[in-house]
């Protein structure tokens, strides 16, 4: 529980800025009390719903993020072009991995990622609204999938 408790509490700290006696006990509290509730929701106590953190998951971190700076840059380079070169689609994509969690990640990856986003997740697939055609194309190759599934060693 403490491995969790402390992420918590930095982040809210991190997140609220604000360091006045009351927040902070109010802050601590929420957190104590998130904890108390996934203690007795007993959620995360199979491996179903375990997200390992290792090697993998930091390296999936680091490819995302170099993701999210290059289509940030697509997404900024269609906004000054004058002519605003989108060609909107709604794709659908087959999630290969199994796991809610996993598909959720998957869904959370591309909603983050500008220039896409996840409408629904539905029976392992998820439908994206893409900004330009070539981002549409860059999902249906899956290597944001085979990345997610990798996480889990397979």
């Amino acid at each position: 529980m403490l491995v969790l408790l402390i992420p918590l509490v930095a982040a809210w700290l991190l997140w609220s800025g604000l360091y006045k006696p009351l927040l902070l006990g109010l802050g601590l509290f929420s957190c104590v009390l998130t904890i108390y509730i996934k203690h007795r929701m007993e959620y995360f106590q199979t491996e179903m719903f375990a997200l390992q953190f290792g090697r993998r998951l930091i390296g999936y971190w680091l490819w995302l993020a170099k993701e999210v700076v290059k289509s940030s840059l697509d997404v900024a380079r269609i906004i000054v072009t004058p002519s605003l070169p989108i060609s909107p689609e709604v794709v659908t994509i087959k999630a290969s991995c199994n796991q809610p969690v996993d598909q959720a990640t998957l869904a959370n990856s591309i909603t983050l990622t500008p220039g896409t986003l996840a409408l629904d997740v539905y029976k392992g697939e998820i439908t994206v609204h893409a900004l330009t055609k070539a981002g549409a194309d860059e999902l249906r190759k899956g290597e944001m999938d085979r990345r997610i599934l990798a996480l889990r060693g397979k």
